[in-house]
């Protein structure tokens, strides 16, 4: 059986990241579980799990990475870190041509490195298999309820990034005390927005149905999960097809807007196509009935979907004020002005929890395509590029975005 080294990288990015694709435990079971796997784990100050974790564990650590035949990071490495002739595996974010990372794509080819891109691993049914949206909507619910207690003086969490893991999250959400007549919606059903579900049932808060939602005034906080045929609809006055909406969203148009009166928080946990409607506009929000006092967007889609978030936030300064009538920012704590938090690298908040499940995903998903038979062609289809220094087929719309043109 050939033998295969994986090396993992130490992460460059700055502001640091203290995630890792694996933890040590995790990297040894890889080698357990395939006795042809060896692991060498390149020595970091800044990752949440440290260093003589790995060691305890038996595992090598080493600088030099250039005898391996894979190399797993998180986010981004740097361009000075690639070792050419290379497989890399990390979140590369550039599948949507993000002008800031076209010089790492060129670097990559021009370096004859595989990149596998976490991002684009899908399964036969084209569905996602691998990232970090769960504790996304994990951390980004927990922000959520933060802000709403600071909005009205209620109670006071200590921010997830202070806290060692989800545990001491879990623990710290004792102390919120939502008002009887509270009310929230939440968009998405993906990994992020059952992320968010999963903190929501911690607390004592109901779910209702959209419309008891819009109809009804409770005895006790409530909150109500909108899927898009909830708060989208064919402009022609024909049946929602959710099939039709994801491929033809010009042709729907956004009612989210009657929520705005009845909800006093939201959390958008969907994905939104640039060609669909935004879900709240700057008109909506200067309504007199708006009763909307805070948006923990997770979806972090900046000056568009939602219109009050108009910047992405910092984990250390993660709230914000929009004022509708100014259309600008503005204190948080102001009255009329809505509370937002959009912090854009949620899961590093809870990093040691966010790395077991990621890696764990990695573990389950990735490696047997990896190391065993691919009959998906998931490693395939996940390649951005070839050893050979080209965009695979899969990629070629690319090509302008590598030469500048877009």
């Amino acid at each position: 059986m050939e033998k295969i080294t994986i090396g993992v990288i130490r992460e460059g990015k700055v502001p640091p990241d203290k995630r890792v694709p694996l933890t040590p435990k995790q990297c040894k079971l890889l080698e357990t579980r395939y006795p042809n796997v060896k692991v060498i784990v390149q020595p970091s100050e800044v990752r949440a799990y440290k260093d003589q974790d790995y060691l305890n564990e038996g595992l090598t650590m080493s600088e030099d990475l250039s005898g391996c035949d894979l190399i797993l990071g998180v986010k981004e490495v740097n361009i000075e870190d690639l070792i050419p002739g290379k497989r890399f595996m990390f979140f590369s974010h550039t599948i949507k041509k993000q002008p800031y990372n076209r010089d790492l794509l060129q670097a990559i080819i021009d370096k004859n490195i595989q990149l596998i891109d976490y991002e684009v691993l899908k399964d036969k049914s084209n569905k996602r298999i691998i990232g970090f949206g769960r504790y996304a909507g994990i951390v980004g619910c927990y922000n959520g309820l933060l802000t709403f207690g600071l909005k009205h003086n209620l109670y006071s969490l200590k921010p997830a990034n202070q806290c060692k893991d989800r545990k001491e999250v879990e623990e710290e959400l004792k102390k919120v005390s939502l008002p009887s007549n509270m009310k929230l919606v939440l968009t998405g059903f993906g990994r992020v927005g059952r992320g968010a579900r999963e903190i929501l049932d911690l607390l004592s808060i109901k779910e209702v149905s959209p419309d008891e939602f819009i109809a009804q005034e409770f005895d006790g906080p409530v909150y109500t999960h909108l899927d898009v045929e909830d708060y989208y609809e064919r402009r022609d006055g024909e049946a929602f097809v959710k099939g039709h909406f994801y491929t033809n969203p010009e042709e729907y148009k956004c009612t989210f807007n009657r929520f705005l009166s009845h909800a006093d928080m939201y959390i958008p946990c969907h994905y939104w196509s640039d060609k669909a409607d935004y879900i709240i506009t700057r008109d909506n929000l200067k309504a007199s009935d708006v009763r909307l006092s805070v948006v923990a967007d997770i979806s972090c889609d900046i000056d568009c979907a939602v219109a009050c978030t108009i910047r992405p936030s910092k984990i250390s300064d993660p709230i914000y004020g929009y004022n509708p009538q100014t259309e600008s920012e503005d204190d948080f704590m102001k009255e009329g002005v809505i509370a937002v938090m959009a912090v854009d690298n949620l899961p590093c908040e809870l990093p040691l929890d966010a790395s077991e499940d990621f890696g764990s995903e990695l573990l389950k998903e990735v490696f047997p395509a990896l190391l065993g038979e691919d009959e998906d062609n998931i490693i395939g289809r996940g390649s951005e590029t070839t050893l050979q220094g080209t965009l695979t087929e899969h990629f070629m719309y690319l090509e302008d975005y590598l030469e500048g043109k877009e």
